[in-house]
């Protein structure tokens, strides 16, 4: 058994039966006690996501806490991921994945709203919230076992997998296909595999890129992700609305084939059921990767946030949900199926949707090359800022407290990985951060569940204060 086929074993069991059980059947209990409020309450969302809230305690705008935790969702998972789940699951990936989605909003926001209930803020004004904390205050002190786990995964998947490795990679490749497609300029080469200057230049850009902001810390992020992520979110729509409307009278086929896929109508005989699992799998792994609901990465970010309101909170924080898989990922899954592209032959991640970027519309595979670039490091280079405020607070809870020279020694670490990133395998590397995104999702499912009534309480209780002042 190589080191492959062990990484594969280990993707099995992180994302088996029981971890599909578990995601799908938490976001379902927490729909049913929250009464469908991802879907009654969305309007409001979207109203507090642009919205402040005046006189709350916290390190950044509520604004800037979405959007740093947007920063980490919108990323590779939204383009490379989309593709190698459609690759892998067949188009009915994408209905999975938006069913993952539906439900995974109301997952978000009950993290949202236990992150700041369950937060400390320090006489310095310094913020630390998330699973970590929302295990070990509201399960009690005999869980905090759980809670370490979680952040040992937190500081994994950060460092080793979503959110170093699998960003500079799939910017590196897509680099590549853009300025040298055929892998001529060779720099140097590791056994069978030959990296073009285009790659290490990336490495290296990226890799400075993420120092110059890294160093800086949460405030800097905020700062930096409140301009960049709207702006990149509106441009990779716009493209993909045009590609649609380019291509309308594939629209119908696509949608076909997306229920045919996710119900195994296209199976062989005897495969139903294994084609419809495969789907699921795909989309719901991928899905996750994506929008991060039940991973317990966004409440970190939210707990940041300058409020009073858990509720208020969690309510913005379900917008990224939304935003990332039902409006971004749909947008790239369907720019894909009326385009074939998944159907080419020898296209895997990145190369799928730049083709279909240059097949959608009449500027050829050169022009749809360069701009999926541009949104792919815009989208990819947020991630990794995202995810080192992420891994960084999880460090902070396992090494009990701020020792500047330890986080100092991990941002370095964590710039060393996305130097290293572009140099690893496509397969192995989303292998990994599936794993990491798996093991660490448990400790926060568990939480959710054995939680859920004081999430329903506590939203409860604000409704029924927010309609008393809406008489007044």
């Amino acid at each position: 058994m190589n080191f492959m086929d062990v990484l594969k074993w280990l993707d099995d069991v992180a994302w088996g039966i029981p971890m599909l059980c578990l995601i799908m059947g938490t976001g379902i209990l927490l729909t049913i006690r929250l009464g469908g409020l991802q879907f009654r309450r969305l309007g409001l969302a979207l109203k507090y996501m642009v919205k402040n809230e005046e006189g709350g305690v916290g390190e950044v705008t509520s604004f800037g806490a979405l959007c740093t935790a947007l920063s980490a969702t919108v990323g590779t998972g939204n383009i490379v991921g989309v593709a190698s789940a459609i690759l892998a699951g067949g188009p009915g990936a994408l209905f999975w994945m938006f069913i993952a989605a539906c439900l995974g909003m109301a997952t978000k926001y009950s993290e949202g709203l236990l992150a700041i209930k369950y937060r400390t803020i320090d006489e310095t004004g310094h913020v630390l919230g998330g699973p970590f904390y929302y295990i070990e205050r509201g399960m009690g002190k005999n869980w905090s076992w759980l809670a370490k786990i979680f952040a040992v995964f937190g500081v994994g998947a950060g460092l080793l997998g979503i959110g170093t490795i699998t960003q500079v990679n799939g910017v590196a490749e897509a680099v590549k296909n853009f300025a040298d497609p055929n892998n001529v300029n060779i720099a140097f080469s590791i056994g069978k595999n030959s990296y073009s200057w285009a790659v290490v230049i990336t490495a290296i850009v990226v890799a400075l890129a993420t120092a110059l902001v890294v160093i800086g810390g949460i405030k800097r992020i905020a700062n930096v992700s409140t301009i960049v992520v709207p702006f990149m979110i509106i441009l990779y729509v716009v493209i993909s609305i045009a590609i649609l409307i380019f291509n309308m009278k594939e629209i119908p086929a696509a949608i076909v084939s997306i229920f045919e896929g996710a119900f195994g109508m296209r199976a062989a005989a005897g495969g139903v059921m294994g084609a419809i699992f495969i789907a699921m799998q795909k989309g719901v792994a991928r899905g996750v990767f994506s929008n991060e609901a039940g991973l317990g990465s966004a409440p970190i970010a939210a707990a940041a946030a300058q409020t009073k309101e858990p509720v208020r909170q969690g309510l913005v924080s379900m917008t990224g949900t939304f935003l990332d898989t039902i409006v971004v990922c749909m947008m790239t899954g369907l720019s894909i199926l009326v385009t074939g592209s998944h159907e080419v032959e020898g296209l895997e991640g990145a190369s799928v949707t730049a083709n279909a970027f240059g097949e959608g519309l009449p500027w050829g595979n050169q022009v749809g090359s360069f701009i999926l670039m541009i949104c792919l490091a815009f989208f990819a280079f947020t991630t990794i800022l995202g995810w080192d405020y992420y891994s960084e607070r999880c460090l902070e809870y396992l090494i009990g407290g701020r020792k500047k020279a330890i986080l100092a020694g991990y941002r370095w670490l964590y710039i060393v990985a996305v130097l290293i990133g572009p140099f690893l395998t496509v397969e192995a590397v989303w292998t990994i951060a599936d794993i990491f995104n798996g093991f660490m999702a448990i400790p926060n499912l568990i939480a959710l569940v054995a939680l859920s009534g004081v999430v329903a309480s506590e939203t409860k209780s604000y409704f029924k204060r927010l309609e008393r002042r809406e008489r007044l």
